[in-house]
């Protein structure tokens, strides 16, 4: 596991792979910058609001002191804009990742296995909406985990945890489903759930480190792809050429 997610952080930084990080980079920053200034907004105007009525319920008179307190939350609520960005940035790479899978998948298969058959490029159709169901159980989950957030800590760790699960999830089945259907694509992720879960709490740390995890679709794709190859087994394409000619199978 080790050596597969080693392989993938040297494949994301080589030429053929840069053009795809670029493209992914733009797309998330803009994903996030749509993002944050929408829940500025939301945020300002029920700030605004919370001042209308409140000077309406106490009267003129709290008029100052009322719009120091909205200018304090409109602040507070920028800051929270800025976190909220960075807890969702897994949700992002999510959306991401759905769009750039056989980009990414192609040039590991091809660099690293050459001899065996090519997985078939996903449908947008299919990838989209599976990165769409993950980025909305992210916030879900995300959501939950916040009021634990002021318990010394435990709510971090409930969103690393959760966060491993669900991009492990996401980036194993994209990698399975070039293969396979997605029925049996997500019946051989939950039959290898723990080691699906162990390679996802890679994928945790790597998107929990700022900047760096702008390219979590590629190191997380690349990653998922060694793992599926390593539990698939036998491969049967190198293996009958083998038999046929009696040397032994490597």
């Amino acid at each position: 596991m080790l050596d597969a997610a080693v392989k993938a952080l040297s494949q994301i930084l080589s030429p053929p792979m840069r053009t795809i990080l670029w493209r992914s980079i733009g797309l998330a920053l803009v994903l996030i910058t749509v993002l944050a200034i929408g829940l500025q907004r939301l945020l300002s105007w029920f700030a605004d609001y919370g001042e209308g009525w409140a000077e309406a319920m106490l009267g003129p008179g709290f008029h100052t002191s009322l719009h120091i307190l909205s200018w304090i939350i409109s602040i507070a609520a920028g800051l929270g804009v800025v976190l909220g960005g960075i807890f969702l940035m897994p949700a992002v790479t999510s959306l991401v990742a759905s769009v750039f899978v056989d980009d990414v998948a192609d040039h590991v298969e091809r660099e690293h296995y050459p001899a065996e058959r090519p997985g078939d490029a996903l449908p947008l159709g299919v990838a989209i909406p599976e990165g769409i169901k993950t980025a909305l159980l992210t916030i879900l989950v995300y959501l939950i985990a916040l009021p634990f957030v002021l318990f010394a800590g435990a709510g971090f760790l409930i969103f690393f945890i959760a966060t491993a699960w669900l991009l492990g999830r996401e980036y194993f089945e994209l990698a399975a489903m070039r293969f396979r259907p997605p029925a049996e694509a997500k019946a051989m992720r939950k039959d290898n759930a723990a080691t699906v879960f162990t390679a996802g709490l890679f994928i945790a740390a790597f998107v929990s480190i700022p900047i760096v995890n702008l390219a979590t679709p590629l190191f997380g794709m690349a990653f998922m792809v060694h793992m599926h190859k390593r539990l698939s087994g036998p491969r049967p394409e190198l293996i009958e050429p083998a038999r046929k000619t009696g040397m032994p199978v490597v």
